[in-house]
Order: structure tokens, then C-alpha cells, then sequence
């Protein structure tokens, strides 16, 4: 299918400009119907169906393992991206003194868990970013003694920088350093392969690029530090024989460990759903996209003496753009909420995020509202 039809599956089009997909993104109307249809199926007939739930449970993980080429054992669903990163802090054995460095500022979700562990005598460094971007010459400046993890956001959430992954995996493997990564500003816009750039852990929500429903993440634990982190929570799910309720704590090998309880099976469908649109359309053809309309964005910002803030460098770049209008941010940003044309407020900047079913008429649209709000 030609890449502009499917913005049909998009209602959202019909009344707004939507370019905010850093942030939440709208359900496709497949996502809709697949989670409309697991309630309709709950209210009929209430768990009848769990077994095969559990077969789509299995099928939305082995996706995901596509999706950023891992093994589907190694993928466990959580909440948010914030669960999956203190599901990777809280379940590593800590020594006092054993340091994490984190690149600031950082979306807090890359910050907060890591400084819970102070608590346990961890320090926490910060990678020191200039214009928001940093490399191996400021990690390596923030290096100290007893470093054990470092943990970075694939994309930066306000300017669109995008971390080479590849070139930090090679560092970490080459000092024997721990390595993990917020890939929520990335997964379902920049292909992933984790093995490829030697990435430990791997945490994201689905709600943002995937387009997949609110409430329901995954978080990558790889094979060969599989043995380093225990659970931090357990439940009936936790061990080996789940369906055997009698008392055997043996837990899981696996990355399913991290999964204690009753799962979120409606996120799970809905995520489900929404991956295999992406597959479908396919992630080097949505990239492109992406890239095509952000062009158009930037030239005609360049047009108009617009600074723009984001990286322009074809490998910093992601799918979000951010820029200065020419007079008051806030005000710019509710003018265009009122013109329905959905972007954010970041750093005192209009930040947007375009996906695949984004199109010209859409860049036309903006920039008909951007100059009435400048005259």
C-alpha cells in the first residue's frame, strides 16, 4: 500500500494537524478496534478466552524482538518506560561507591531511578551535554573510578538529538561498563538493533512512536547479563510452573520473571496491533518519511529566519524538531493549540514530532497558522 493511504486509519487527521508524537500519540483505528474488540470479548464471556490472550501476549513479544532484534525470552511487558528502568536500577546488586552516569538534563524517567540508588551508596554522574547533544568526549570526562552503568536516551526529548548508540555500545563493551537505553523517543520512527550496538538493557513505553495504547512498555534484559539482575518484585507469575498453584519457588530464567501478576492484556492487544502496522509499512520506509516532511519543515523555518534548535546533521537527527518562533513561545504554542494544531512546549521552544501519515497539506497547514500568529 502506497505509504499516504494509511492515514485513513488516522480519525485524529479529520479535525487536527497532529505533530506531536514525542509525546502521546493518537490510535490507529486498527489499534481502536483490536482493544474495543478484547473488552467486547470481556464483557461477553469474561477469562474464557485467556489461553489464547496468552497466544497474542506471545505474539506482541516475539514482535518486539523483531522490532529491535532481540530473542522474544529476552522482552518483558511493564507499565511505562519509567517501570522498565527501575525494574533494570532496583534489580542489579549494588556496591557502595559503584557509580551510574547519566547524560543532563534528561527526560527524568533516564534520572530518577538512578538516583533512587543513592539510597544504597551509588553515585550518580552526570554527563555534562552541550546544546543538549554530548558524545564519547564528554562521557569520557565524566568517567570516575567504579562505573559500572551508563544509561542514556536514545533521542533527547527537547531537541531531537540523537545518541549514537553504536559508537557509546562500543565504549562500554571496550571498559566493561553496563549499558542501557530509553529508547522511547526512538522505537517505531529509527530502527533498533540492540545486539548490533551492544545495548544491556532497553526500557520503553508504548504510548509515544509505536503509537500503541497508554499504560503498557516492554524492557530488554540481554542473555549474557541475564544472570546480573534479580527481581525486584515477584508474583504468581514469577516462576517456572505458573499454572501449578502449589508452593514452588523456582523462578523463571528468562526475562518473563519480571512479569509478577495478571497482565495488562488490553495494552498488550493494543501495542500488538500497532507494531504490526509499523511492520507492514515498514521502519525504513516510515524513517524516510519522517525525514522527507521534517525537510520540508526546515526549509521553510530557514525560509523565515527561524532558529532551529534541533540537529540538522543526517546522523544526530530523529524524528522530532524543535525551533524558536519569533515572538513569545507559550503564546505561539496556544495559538496553535486553538488553530488545532497539536505540537509541545519544551525548553521554551514549539517542538514537533511528525509521523509517516503526516503530509504536505499538513506543513502547509502549520505555517498558514505560524505566520498569522507572527503578523
Amino acid at each position: 500500500m502506497d505509504i499516504d493511504n494509511y492515514r485513513s486509519l488516522f480519525p485524529i487527521t479529520e479535525r487536527y494537524i497532529f505533530l506531536n508524537h514525542a509525546a502521546v500519540s493518537p490510535a490507529s483505528m486498527r489499534v481502536a478496534d483490536t482493544v474495543k474488540e478484547f473488552y467486547l470479548e470481556c464483557a461477553a464471556q469474561a477469562s474464557e478466552g485467556y489461553y489464547r490472550w496468552m497466544e497474542r501476549v506471545e505474539k506482541t513479544r516475539k514482535g518486539i524482538a523483531v522490532l529491535i532484534n532481540a530473542e522474544p525470552d529476552e522482552i518483558a511487558f511493564v507499565g511505562n518506560t519509567s517501570e522498565g528502568i527501575s525494574t533494570i536500577a532496583n534489580g542489579l546488586k549494588w556496591k557502595p561507591k559503584e557509580a551510574v552516569l547519566v547524560p543532563v538534563s534528561d527526560f527524568p524517567a533516564n534520572v530518577y531511578p538512578w538516583m533512587h540508588l543513592e539510597r544504597l551508596g551509588v553515585n550518580v554522574h552526570f554527563i555534562k551535554k552541550h546544546n543538549r547533544r554530548f558524545g564519547l568526549k564528554e562521557i569520557k570526562e565524566a568517567l570516575v573510578p567504579g562505573t559500572r552503568m551508563i544509561a542514556v536516551s536514545s533521542v533527547d526529548y527537547a531537541s531531537g538529538f540523537r545518541t549514537d548508540l553504536k559508537e557509546l555500545g562500543a565504549f562500554c563493551r571496550e571498559k566493561g561498563i553496563l549499558y542501557c537505553v530509553d529508547a522511547i523517543q526512538s522505537l517505531g520512527v529509527i530502527p533498533m538493533d540492540v545486539k548490533e550496538c551492544g545495548i544491556h538493557f532497553l526500557a520503553s513505553g508504548g504510548h509515544k512512536w509505536l503509537m500503541g495504547p497508554m499504560g503498557i512498555g516492554v524492557v530488554f534484559v540481554d542473555r549474557q547479563v541475564n544472570e546480573m539482575i534479580t527481581p525486584s518484585r515477584i508474583g504468581w507469575k514469577s516462576v517456572v510452573d505458573e499454572e501449578d498453584f502449589r508452593i514452588d519457588f523456582t523462578l523463571k530464567e528468562d526475562a518473563l520473571r519480571f512479569e509478577p501478576g495478571t497482565m495488562n492484556f488490553a495494552g498488550i492487544h493494543g501495542l500488538g496491533s500497532a507494531i504490526e502496522l509499523l511492520e507492514e509499512v515498514g521502519l525504513t520506509r516510515i524513517n524516510k518519511k519522517v525525514t522527507e516532511v521534517n525537510d520540508l519543515f526546515i526549509e521553510r523555518l530557514k525560509e523565515r529566519n527561524l532558529q532551529i534548535a534541533s540537529p540538522l546533521n543526517d546522523n544526530e537527527r530523529s524524528g522530532i524538531l524543535t525551533f524558536k518562533p519569533k515572538k513569545d513561545p507559550k503564546k505561539c504554542f496556544e495559538f496553535l493549540i486553538n488553530r488545532k494544531i497539536m505540537a509541545s512546549l519544551r525548553q521554551n521552544r514549539i517542538r514537533i514530532a511528525p509521523h509517516f501519515y503526516n503530509n504536505y497539506d499538513d506543513v502547509t497547514e502549520f505555517f498558514r497558522a505560524l505566520d498569522e500568529f507572527s503578523r
